[in-house]
């Protein structure tokens, strides 16, 4: 008797999503003879091949079970499956097979054969979950079936291991179309579709592929994500919010019952152990369970689709997909908690084997012996360092109790090592005192060779607290104290050499230094002090007025990060914040502004190291004429410098923001109570001095006090042109020009500011012009009308005009309700205004048009699409009769003038 359930293919999901991607593969499957979608449990393979099918008439299909072992049982079901599939072709067959007249199944096969040449249509048989058959005589039958069947037949199969059905041959002779769980596991877009199907809200793209990533494509796993967030009633983003609230009860419950629980016990304890190890071969799994089979064990486990996967590099790794390695880790630690410690400790010393100390301690960290991991950290401990795996590093050696650490002192100063490395001075300070302490109490005595490591890190702290003759003492003692093979600190000993000729103005003596720094840096594979050499040649360029040498440098840097993975580490801001700055000097604002921003990201957890980004992103709409914007920057700025102390090379960069922003609010009062009170350096012998000394003339000059100012800048200038600081020298005469125009000293004035010019052909200068575009603005008219200066110098004097004016625009207009209120109630308003009245929308797309911003830029600021923003600006062109950027400008222009502005 037949159980019509076993002969149905299953209808369509009703919220089953189409997947053209998968459905190409099969589009030439009538030329194949075998169809074999191939994956573990829940990847879909059944709905697939449903919809696949669901509009072919000529389908016949057989959902298999366990009972389906029977040779008997099988044949019934078969003929009948081939006879839905077939027009009922083979009913003779069918006779034979119910009266048990056929000698065996080939035997059978020869009648079935004869009767299907009366089939002249293309059809499927479909064999649904053939893992479940282990009858060797079925799958002889059924091999030949597939070699001898007609070429208008094509068998498809769904199952979780690899068949026993010839596939190596037929796959050799391209006679088989493979679809495996690679090609099932679900792609961003598919995704997106099928939790937009499923929930109220579309999923944005960002939690799609965090979903996606988290399940890695596994449709069982998404529908269950699915169904969490309809039952919490929220959205997927919300629901998601945190991978770790996803209840994962459900999940494990059906990896049990589909997976685990049809495992005999000696798999399952296997899987269990093998499940300490993120990724494994043969090897590590020996050493772990113990097991002389383990690799004939691995190969059986990926031969039956338990979610095994082989590196596609190399294929003698393998891994579990990740959600069921999760199951794994849940299963072990519930059946076999007493062996944890032990596999984990293992683990840890198969990972030793194989020269990966990472994975060794972080094995060893969970087993919790803490022995384990010092022994790790000391033989293996500058490995990591160099590998740049700072971050595990560090927290490891902090987990260590005071005896452990400081069994030797390779620990400790490997603990400050650490701290340098990340740029934390002052820690590096504190740990080598504690350490001088606790060594000291044990009776351990340094080497000399560990005493230059000392000297050497000492001199990075000198250096950095600005006591820079200490510093220089110490790295030369550093270099004498160590040999040649102590690279790590002659690098930094001539780092800090260089560094100390750099803060003093020495600047040719410090770019030879740095190079020599990053040659040692590369030789010796210390990526970290590669990037920082480059980022000080980079910062000594600049202040030499090479601004595009400087600018190529950052980009070598930037290569070293992405090759080395440095990108969250302190030194990608630092390089970040040079590049911004470049970028704002050439007036690159939307590239400046994406930099800061980055920089703010890459630091995201340590807000007190933004005080760069919010300086930047506060003159970057200062520049931009977005004085309310500026205005919340700077509160950050307030906050940031209130919170914490910062090097003068931070606060200076900080207080020049400031500045500009009062001056643009003309709050003289604001610049007045940080003039009295602002540190006073004692030279301006380098870059960040000057940005401090010039700060001061440039308050000495909104709070009038002219003479002061020009005491300040001859001061900046003589130490400028004696230290070769030409970018500083460029800055300055900007500056005193601005100076000699508030004295109404023209002839001085316009001296200055050619002189300006004409270095600026070398720096590349511009935002500097920008910034005090309102002070030198007629004097640059004057001095291109009268041809008083070279072409280049003239084209370069062309081109800030039009930017200062964009600037100025930017800074003049506030159409705003309440003055276009005023201005459409105005005696002399045009006609026009009052008939086609603009909304609020479109007087302020009016007035970003008239500040300079592009179509993308007003779409950004005003948060809508681009398409929108095309929208308001057909109307508003429309209702004012014009037709182009340039008479939007001009007729705001002529409204502002009408208004008095």
């Amino acid at each position: 008797m037949w159980i019509p359930s076993k002969l149905t293919r299953p209808g369509r999901l009703h919220n089953a999503i189409v997947r053209p991607r998968v459905l190409e593969l099969l589009q030439q499957a009538p030329c194949y003879k075998l169809v074999l979608l191939r994956s573990p449990a829940g990847y879909g393979k059944t709905t697939m091949a449903a919809q696949w099918l669901a509009e072919k008439p000529n389908v016949g299909w057989y959902n298999l079970d366990e009972s389906d072992n029977d040779s008997y049982r099988f044949i019934n079901y078969f003929i009948q499956v081939l006879n839905n599939a077939t027009g009922n072709s083979c009913l003779q067959s069918q006779a034979l097979i119910e009266k048990r007249q056929y000698s065996s199944l080939h035997s059978l096969f020869g009648e079935i054969f004869a009767e299907l040449t009366n089939n002249v249509h293309q059809s499927y048989l479909v064999f649904d979950d053939y893992h479940f058959i282990t009858n060797e005589d079925i799958h002889q039958a059924m091999r030949f079936f597939i070699k001898h069947m007609p070429d208008n037949i094509t068998v498809v199969i769904t199952s979780r291991s690899n068949p026993p059905l010839g596939t190596a041959n037929l796959r050799v002779r391209d006679l088989m179309i493979e679809i495996n769980d690679r090609n099932l596991a679900f792609d961003l877009e598919e995704t997106t579709r099928f939790f937009n199907l499923r929930m109220k809200e579309d999923i944005d793209e960002s939690t799609a592929d965090k979903v996606r990533n988290y399940a890695e494509g596994w449709a069982s796993a998404l529908q269950l994500i699915a169904v969490q967030a309809q039952q919490c009633n929220k959205p997927i983003q919300q629901s998601l919010h945190c991978m770790n609230e996803f209840n994962h009860s459900h999940l494990w419950d059906y990896l049990a019952e589909e997976v685990f629980d049809s495992a005999d016990s000696d798999i399952q304890n296997f899987l269990m152990q093998c499940s300490i190890l993120d990724n494994f071969n043969d090897q590590l799994i020996y050493a772990v369970t113990g097991r002389d089979d383990a690799l004939n064990m691995l190969d059986n486990l990926s031969k039956f689709g338990l979610f095994l996967s082989i590196d596609s590099v190399d294929e003698h790794w393998y891994r579990f997909h990740y959600l069921f390695s999760e199951f794994l880790n849940h299963q072990r630690l519930l059946h076999m908690p007493h062996q944890e410690a032990q596999l984990q400790s293992k683990a840890a010393n198969a990972w030793l084997t194989h020269n990966r100390p990472l994975q060794a301690l972080q094995h060893a960290k969970r087993s919790k012996d803490p022995q384990l991991c010092a022994h790790i950290m000391q033989e293996h401990g500058w490995h990591m360092f160099n590998s740049g795996e700072l971050s595990t590093l560090e927290k490891a050696i902090d987990e260590l109790d005071t005896e452990q650490l400081y069994q030797t002192a390779k620990l400790p100063l490997l603990r400050a090592w650490l701290a340098q490395s990340q740029h934390r001075f002052n820690d590096v300070g504190d740990l080598l005192s504690e350490a001088k302490t606790e060594l000291n109490k044990r009776n351990i005595t340094l080497s000399t060779q560990e005493k230059g490591q000392v000297s050497a890190l000492r001199a990075q702290v000198a250096i950095n607290q600005g006591n820079p003759e200490e510093a220089l003492n110490l790295a030369e003692l550093a270099l004498s104290q160590i040999d040649n093979n102590d690279f790590r600190s002659r690098i930094v000993g001539t780092s800090v050499i260089g560094e100390v000729n750099h803060v003093l103005g020495r600047l040719d003596r410090a770019l030879p230094m740095m190079q020599q720094t990053e040659k040692l840096a590369r030789q010796y594979q210390v990526y970290h002090h590669v990037l920082w050499a480059l980022i000080q040649q980079s910062e000594i360029l600049l202040a030499q007025g090479y601004t595009q040498a400087s600018f190529e440098l950052q980009d070598q840097a930037f290569k070293v990060i992405q090759e080395h993975h440095f990108q969250q580490v302190p030194l990608h801001e630092h390089l970040l914040r040079g590049r911004a700055q470049i970028l704002w000097c050439w007036n690159r604002l939307d590239e400046a502004e994406q930099t800061a921003f980055k920089g703010i990201d890459v630091l995201a957890d340590q807000e007190s190291l933004h005080l760069h980004s919010y300086s930047m992103l506060t003159r970057i709409a200062l520049g931009r004429g977005e004085l309310d914007k500026a205005g919340r920057f700077v509160k950050k700025i307030e906050e940031l410098l209130l919170e914490s102390n910062y090097h003068v090379d931070w606060s200076a960069n900080a207080s020049f923001s400031l500045l500009l922003y009062w001056q643009a609010s003309n709050d003289t009062s604001a610049i007045h109570n940080w003039l009295v009170q602002t540190e006073q350096p004692q030279d301006a012998n380098n870059h960040f001095n000057q940005l401090q000394w010039r700060n001061i003339a440039r308050a000495q000059i909104a709070c009038d006090r002219l003479d002061d100012a020009r005491q300040t800048l001859t001061l900046l200038q003589q130490q400028a042109i004696e230290h070769k600081l030409v970018t500083d020298n460029n800055r300055n005469l900007i500056v005193e020009s601005v100076l000699y125009i508030k004295q109404e000293n023209e002839t001085m004035a316009r001296d200055k500011l050619k002189q300006a010019l004409a270095l600026t052909n070398q720096t590349g200068m511009v935002g500097n012009f920008i910034i005090d575009g309102a002070s030198i603005n007629t004097l640059l008219e004057k001095l291109v009308n009268k041809t008083q200066i070279g072409d280049l110098e003239r084209h370069r004097a062309l081109q800030l005009l039009k930017e200062i004016g964009n600037k100025q625009r930017s800074r003049a207009v506030h159409f705003d309700e309440d003055f276009v209120n005023q201005l459409v109630n105005h005696k002399n308003i045009p006609e026009l205004i009052r008939t086609s009245p603009l909304t609020q929308r479109e007087w302020q797309v009016l007035n970003l048009i008239y500040s300079g911003f592009s179509n993308e830029q007003i779409a950004q600021e005003l948060d809508v699409a681009g398409t929108t923003i095309k929208t308001h600006i057909r109307n508003l062109y429309q209702k004012l009769n014009i037709a182009n950027r340039k008479e939007a400008i001009e007729t705001a222009e002529n409204l502002l003038r009408l208004m008095g502005y």
